[in-house]
Parts: C-alpha cells; sequence; structure tokens
C-alpha cells in the first residue's frame, strides 16, 4: 500500500516532532520503504536511528505501530521519551494494575496511541492477540530480532512465536532491527520470522567514537580504578563481570574508592534491580557493575566507558555491550582486561555445558573469534568488524593496536619448551596440574608443590628461564587460543592436542604476539576518540546542523553555561522522574553553550529540540542564557 506523500510526511514528522532537519544514513530509504507497506530487515549500530525507522512510519500510518521489545525497563524508557517529544505511546506489560493496562487498551481501540510497546511473551497470550484484532495496526516492529537466532548470543525462546504476526496480521508491514547479526543470524531471522522477502539494509557497524582497548590481565580492579581515574572521573558507565560475587565485590571495591558504583544481576530480588536500573538512567556519573543480565536497550546516551573485567563469550555479546557506551557519538571507551585464566574458564564452560555436540561447536566457534580479536597484532577494530562480514581498509588510530602496536615474534621454541612441559606432567600419571605449575616448572621455581612432587628432577625444569613469569602466561593463552593447547578437568589442566604435535616436531612455526606494557599501552590510547579529530562527521554534521563540540572541547567561555543548562536539566528531570536525557541529550546543551540562540526560532535549530520540547522548556533555556549575559 502506498501512502501519498510519505517522504514528505516523514521528513516533516523528523523535524517537527524529534527535531531533526535531515535523516542519516539509509533511515530515509528504510522509513519510506514502511511507510509503503514493505517489509524490512535493519542491521544497524547501536546510535544510529534504528528507533526511528519505525517511529516515524507509525506517525505517518494509519493506525498504532506495535514495537516488541525484550525488556520492561527499555519499554518504559522508550515510552516516556516519545511522550516528552508528543507522541501517544504506551505499553502493556505486568508492571501495571488492571486499571492501568484497561486504559491503555481503550486508548489503543479508539485510535488514540500511536506506538504500543508489548513483550514478545505477552503476544504468545490469546487476549493479547484479540486485542490487536480488534484495533487498527499500522506496522510491526521487532527490536532486538537477533533474540530469535540460535546463532546468536542473547536466545530467546519467546521470539520464536513472533511468526504469528505474519501468519495473523498478512498485510500489515513488519520492520526487524539489531544492532548485531552475523550472516548466519541473519538467516535464522528471515527464516523464523518469515522475512525471506524483506529488504534488507545494512550499515556499517563501525562506531568510529569508541576507543578499543584490551590489555593482560594483572590485577584487573586496579587496572579498572587507573582507568577511571585517569580517564572516566565522574563519568557514566557499566563494568562486566563474569559471577555475580565478581559484580558485587568490584562495586563495593569502586564505592570505597570514592565513586558512586551499583552491583546488578540476576541474584538482587526485582525491586533492587529495577531500582538500581532506573538509578543509573536519572543520575549522572553511576557507575553500575554487572552481569550480562544488565543493559540490553540500555537508551541512556552519555555512557562514556564499558570495562570488561571478564572475557565475553562471543564477538557478537561483546560488540553489543560496548555498543552501549557513546549512543550520543562522543568520544567513549570500550575496555577489556584479559588473562590466562579467562581462556581456561571459557573453555571449561563449553566443554561442561549443556547441549549436543553442534551446540558445544558452536560455543567454541564464538569464543575462537573472541579470542581473535584479543590475539591480534593488528587493528582491532579492523578485527571486529570483519567478523561482522564488513571490511576497514585502514588502520583506524583509535585503537590499542593502532595506537601501541604490539610486536609479532617466532616463539616457536618457547611454545615447544611449554608443551614438552606440559608432556612430561602427563606422563607422571599423577595430580592435574594447571598453567601455575608448568610455568614454575619452566622458571626453575622451587616451590612446595614443585618439591613435593619432585618436578624439580623432571629434564624441563628451568629451561625457560629467557622468558618472566607474565611472559609465560602471554604463550600459554595464546597457544590455548590457537588451539595447540587444551583445558581438561575441574582443575584447568593443560593438555596437548592434535596440533601440539606439529609444534613438537617443528613442522609448525609458531608466532605470538608480545604484549605491550600495560602503562605504555594505556598512556598513548587514553587520547580522544579518532572520530573527533580526523575530520569524520559527527551525527550532527551528517544532519546538516553545526557540529557539537566533544565532552572537553567546549570553547573556554562555554563551559560554565554548559554546566548551569546540566543543572536545570537535572532539576526539571528529578521533578519530572525522568531520565535527564529525555529533557535533551548532553550534546544538545553542549551545542546550545557553544553557539547560544537569542530567539525560540534559533533555538530551533538545534538538534533534537522538536516542537513539544521547544514549547515546553524553550524560554527556560533562553532565560537562564539572559540571566548568565550570553
Amino acid at each position: 500500500m502506498d501512502v501519498p506523500g510519505t517522504s514528505d510526511a516523514a521528513a516533516q514528522i523528523l523535524h517537527r516532532v524529534f527535531g531533526y532537519d535531515s535523516f542519516r544514513g539509509q533511515q530515509r530509504e528504510i522509513v519510506e520503504h514502511v511507510c509503503a507497506g514493505g517489509d524490512v530487515v535493519a542491521l544497524m549500530p547501536t546510535g544510529s536511528g534504528k528507533s526511528l525507522c519505525y517511529q516515524i512510519p507509525a506517525l505517518v500510518r494509519n493506525g498504532t505501530g506495535v514495537v516488541i521489545s525484550p525488556l520492561i525497563a527499555l519499554m518504559h524508557d522508550q515510552v516516556t521519551a516519545l511522550r516528552a517529544c508528543g507522541v501517544r505511546a504506551g505499553f502493556l506489560n505486568s508492571t501495571q494494575d488492571p486499571d492501568e493496562r484497561r486504559t491503555v487498551e481503550y486508548d489503543f481501540l479508539d485510535g488514540r496511541l500511536d506506538l504500543l510497546y508489548l513483550a514478545p511473551e505477552r503476544l504468545r497470550t490469546e487476549p493479547a492477540l484479540r486485542l490487536l484484532d480488534r484495533g487498527t495496526v499500522a506496522l510491526f516492529a521487532i527490536d532486538e530480532a537477533h533474540c530469535v537466532a540460535h546463532w546468536g548470543h542473547d536466545f530467546r525462546p519467546d521470539y520464536l512465536a513472533l511468526s504469528v504476526l505474519h501468519e495473523r496480521w498478512p498485510t500489515v508491514p513488519r520492520i526487524a532491527v539489531t544492532a548485531t547479526a552475523t550472516r548466519q543470524t541473519l538467516a535464522e531471522i528471515d527464516s523464523r520470522l518469515g522475512l525471506r522477502e524483506a529488504r534488507h539494509f545494512v550499515a556499517s557497524f563501525d562506531r568510529p567514537n569508541i576507543s578499543y582497548r584490551i590489555e593482560p590481565k594483572k590485577e584487573p580492579r586496579r587496572q579498572l580504578l587507573s582507568l577511571l581515574r585517569g580517564e572516566h572521573r565522574g563519568h557514566a558507565g557499566i563494568v562486566y563481570c563474569l559471577t555475580r560475587a565478581s559484580a558485587e565485590k568490584t562495586a563495593a571495591f569502586l564505592a570505597a574508592q570514592g565513586f558512586v558504583a551499583l552491583p546488578y544481576h540476576a541474584g538482587l530480588d526485582a525491586g533492587t534491580r529495577a531500582l538500581h536500573q532506573a538509578r543509573f538512567g536519572r543520575e549522572d556519573g553511576l557507575i553500575v557493575v554487572a552481569t550480562i543480565a544488565f543493559g540490553m536497550g540500555i537508551d541512556k546516551p552519555d555512557v562514556r566507558f564499558v570495562a570488561h573485567l571478564d572475557l565475553p563469550r562471543s564477538v557478537e555479546g561483546y560488540y553489543q555491550e560496548t555498543g552501549r557506551a557513546g549512543r550520543d557519538g562522543e568520544p567513549a571507551t570500550a575496555w577489556l582486561a584479559y588473562g590466562l585464566a579467562d581462556v581456561v574458564a571459557q573453555r571449561r564452560l563449553i566443554d561442561e555445558s549443556d547441549g549436543d555436540l553442534a551446540h558445544r561447536r558452536r560455543l567454541a566457534v564464538h569464543l575462537d573469534a573472541m579470542l581473535a580479536l584479543c590475539e591480534t597484532a593488528g587493528c582491532r577494530r579492523a578485527q571486529l568488524l570483519a567478523y561482522f562480514g564488513e571490511v576497514y581498509p585502514h588502520p583506524c588510530g583509535n585503537c590499542d593496536t593502532c595506537l601501541a602496536p604490539p610486536a609479532v615474534w617466532d616463539g616457536t621454541v618457547a611454545a615447544q619448551k611449554l608443551l614438552s612441559t606440559v608432556v612430561r606432567l602427563e606422563r607422571l600419571r599423577g595430580p592435574s596440574f594447571g598453567a601455575g605449575q608448568v610455568i614454575d616448572i619452566l622458571l626453575g621455581r622451587k616451590t612446595p608443590r614443585v618439591l613435593s612432587y619432585r618436578h624439580d628432577a623432571l629434564p624441563v625444569f628451568g629451561i625457560g628461564g629467557e622468558l618472566r613469569e607474565a611472559e609465560w602466561r602471554g604463550v600459554a593463552r595464546q597457544l590455548l587460543a590457537a588451539g595447540l593447547l587444551a583445558v581438561s578437568g575441574d582443575h584447568g589442566t593443560l593438555v596437548l592436542t592434535e596440533a601440539s604435535a606439529q609444534v613438537l616436531r617443528g613442522q609448525r612455526q609458531v608466532m605470538l604476539r608480545r604484549d605491550v606494557p600495560v602503562a605504555a599501552a594505556a598512556a598513548r590510547a587514553g587520547r580522544p576518540a579518532a572520530a573527533a579529530r580526523d575530520g569524520r562527521p559527527t551525527a550532527a554534521a551528517r544532519d546538516g546542523k553545526p557540529a557539537t563540540p566533544p565532552p572537553g572541547e567546549l570553547p573556554p567561555d562555554a563551559g560554565p553555561v554548559f554546566e548551569r543548562l546540566r543543572t536545570w536539566r537535572a532539576a526539571a528531570a528529578k521533578e519530572q522522574g525522568v531520565p535527564a536525557y529525555v529533557i535533551f541529550h548532553d550534546a544538545a546543551l553542549r551545542q546550545i553553550a557553544a553557539s547560544p540562540p537569542a530567539t525560540l526560532t534559533d533555538l530551533a535549530q538545534v538538534n533534537g529540540v522538536g516542537e513539544t520540547k521547544l514549547a515546553r522548556y524553550g524560554q527556560q533555556i533562553l532565560d537562564i542564557l539572559a540571566q548568565d549575559g550570553t
């Protein structure tokens, strides 16, 4: 079904409601295709404006846009932000009492909603299906569509039921959007959602404002503390840990160091989790220390860093989690501390995981790709994008391997020494030993454990004095990553693989990455993001409006104005009970402070200032600027 004048109508809504003069990237094509009744699968990185691709068509087309969203907290945040722009939005979920649900249902049936958000599990219920039958649905939007794929990193069974959308409402257009999907995941999305005939839009996965950094793990909490004190004091961020206990301890550690840090994991009661997530959305400078239970769909635009204290299980998961940083397009850091114990732990988890052999192989493929990213001596961004099938033609200049390139060395002899030690321990058929014992033997350390098992009598004892302990750990880590060494048993016992024999016989060369010292890498990597300095256009510039200065680069006289505007915004947000970014993003306030508007007409030219926000807040902003004498 063609909608007359959809291009003009969409552009008008973009400017009038959301405050932008032009679409970015493929947004216009996607919006026009959905407005005309076509199906779409869109792969777009976090922060690229995926939501507008279904929100605007919902406002153009007749009826209500129904959005399938996986998290209740995400629904609430998106509906709050839409209402602040004057959009009639609502949601139906388990947090509402019967009266609240009935009010939303009546609004939908009476045509008083532009957008209605539902959880996927609700669509498995007959009452929800009958409700949609009785109303007028403009489109179906399936957010976080990768959740439908077994191959992906965040499979959710409830998403499998979404095939009902096409079966029950075959004429209603559907748009499936996600920020992370490989070719395998994309194929599953097409198949399971019946979108084989949909038009595909695949944007670049590159997030040029994010600086990717991975460093050897030594004292991870102290390393994290150095990062925060040196580069991100007072910034909002997320720290990911593998276990609940680690999340709790790390949050307590950061709090003891003067940071506002809260834990988040599935072991906390629902009320505490909701409170911590709400505080993260509403407060400036708060850090959440979490397991991967936290973060999907986080709308907070000013997350300045995402840190991992443990190795993610897949590149898709890593990309999704790090993508929560810098949604506003401003410089942000993705930092990971990674060590030998991480590889051992992840390999063991795969061996012990439920599921058949195919499932374990799939997990191993994911892990191998993540290890390749960690161990690469080339540009990390190029390696990351290659995983998603995208070619990055040159070093990015905004990752640690570009800013502090590591050396590559011939580690064949070192590998033979380590593997030979593992062979000797296997032949003894005694207790199981992990990497620590192997390295002690190589370094000739007469520890109580070495002496008690007479390992000092082995011919390999003391043959590894040319390398330090940290370097031997790097050798073991990289051999595990390359499949030249494996892990067995509960104690992380090192064992040989079929490929080990080629190395021991001298039939295979082993080239290893020499880790750059942490202090040197951090000093060189802790500089402004490349996107802010290499001439690439920011989001504001692409929208045809004045570019917003990145954090720390405001004109000297604009800094105090910016802080006054932030203070006003914080008070307004508190009074309304909404996150500060719902009022205005930092980028908008920074643009106002850098080039103060004199009239409401001038203020309307700022990115993100639509008609509703201009009417609600415009005069207050002008009054603040006038008081400041600007």
